[in-house]
């Protein structure tokens, strides 16, 4: 072939290969579109959660595991679904992700429509960990100090009591609902915009009991301005061991636990789900990282893409039915 026939073939595989690219039909490599670029983290979350402050304490390590800058963006609202919905509509391939709590798996119950499915919609990438919840009451209003004894004096005052909440449909809300249905008592609830709030009130003495994460309570706990009734998961916390769990005190059904999840929007390929994956599990098992996880009393998970995709819609099927029993819904 002459030089000319050359130049003149490439010149056509370049004109066509331009033709492709502007189509559509050929996309970047995946590498060459991680390379350089940052991996953007949604939280659906306000700052200064827990949540929150749990990935940003992980920040810098996920830069280190990933190789590239990790920028972390608040869009809270709606109970997480202003955020996730921004995380939805982004595209997938692989740059942006979003970390949801247990409101992901509650919302799909308590409102009415979504602009998104839940479930459908998203790529889980890994369930990677969670902090205990408590269920506090201010001792200078309410005398119990086991779950028997909540629940003798819950009786006693139907409807009377008054327990607050992070928010109407909030897993908070849940968590609390989740010991009364098992008790079979009513109170009063009251909802707050945020766990700050509620807790003002509880210590206060404006409401009398609630639900919290451990770290949010724990120093109330020690100086005594509230009592914890129990852990709500399936464990004592190593931190606070003379806290017993509901299911000691005889409440099995009582098994509950923030936690938070990696998930990104519908469709990112699999090598990419892979590299997400490996990336957080790195991350987040960072030596000063969990060291900070072992201060809050937080715990790891760090599921695999399937076993997140199983948890969330175990967990979401789990709400529903608790949702439904304690007539919970949003417009």
């Amino acid at each position: 072939m002459t030089t000319t026939k050359v130049f003149a073939a490439r010149r056509e595989i370049l004109k066509r290969g331009a033709m492709l690219a502007a189509t559509g039909l050929i996309a970047k490599p995946l590498a060459s579109l991680a390379e350089g670029s940052p991996l953007h983290v949604i939280l659906p979350l306000s700052a200064g959660s827990g949540v929150d402050i749990i990935v940003r304490s992980a920040q810098n390590a996920l830069g280190k595991a990933f190789g590239q800058p990790v920028v972390i963006e608040n869009r809270p609202g709606a109970g997480g679904i202003t955020g996730t919905a921004a995380l939805i509509r982004s595209q997938p391939d692989g740059l942006t992700v979003g970390v949801v709590s247990n409101n992901h798996c509650v919302n799909p119950s308590v409102f009415k429509s979504l602009p998104y499915d839940s479930l459908g919609d998203i790529t889980p990438i890994s369930v990677i960990g969670g902090s205990p919840f408590v269920f506090v009451v201010n001792p200078k209003k309410v005398a119990a100090r086991t779950a028997k004894e909540l629940q003798a004096y819950l009786k006693s005052k139907p409807d009377q009591v008054r327990y607050g909440s992070s928010g109407n449909g909030t897993i908070i809300q849940l968590a609390a609902e989740m010991f009364l249905q098992a008790a079979d008592v009513k109170a009063q609830h009251i909802p707050y915009r945020g766990t700050g709030p509620m807790m003002a009130d509880i210590l206060s003495g404006q409401v009398e009991m609630g639900v919290a994460a451990l770290a949010v309570v724990q120093g109330y706990l020690k100086n005594g301005m509230l009592h914890a009734i129990g852990v709500m998961g399936k464990q004592r916390v190593r931190s606070v061991p003379d806290i017993p769990t509901f299911i000691e005190q005889g409440f099995p059904s009582v098994d509950v636990a923030g936690w938070f999840a990696v998930i990104g929007p519908k469709g990112i390929p699999s090598g990419q789900v892979k590299r997400l994956h490996d990336g957080f599990v790195k991350g987040f098992t960072d030596p000063q990282v969990k060291a900070g996880f072992d201060r809050r009393d937080d715990f790891l998970i760090l599921d695999t893409p399937p076993e997140a995709a199983a948890f969330l819609a175990s967990e979401e099927r789990r709400y529903a039915q608790l949702v439904k029993r304690a007539g919970i819904h949003m417009n």
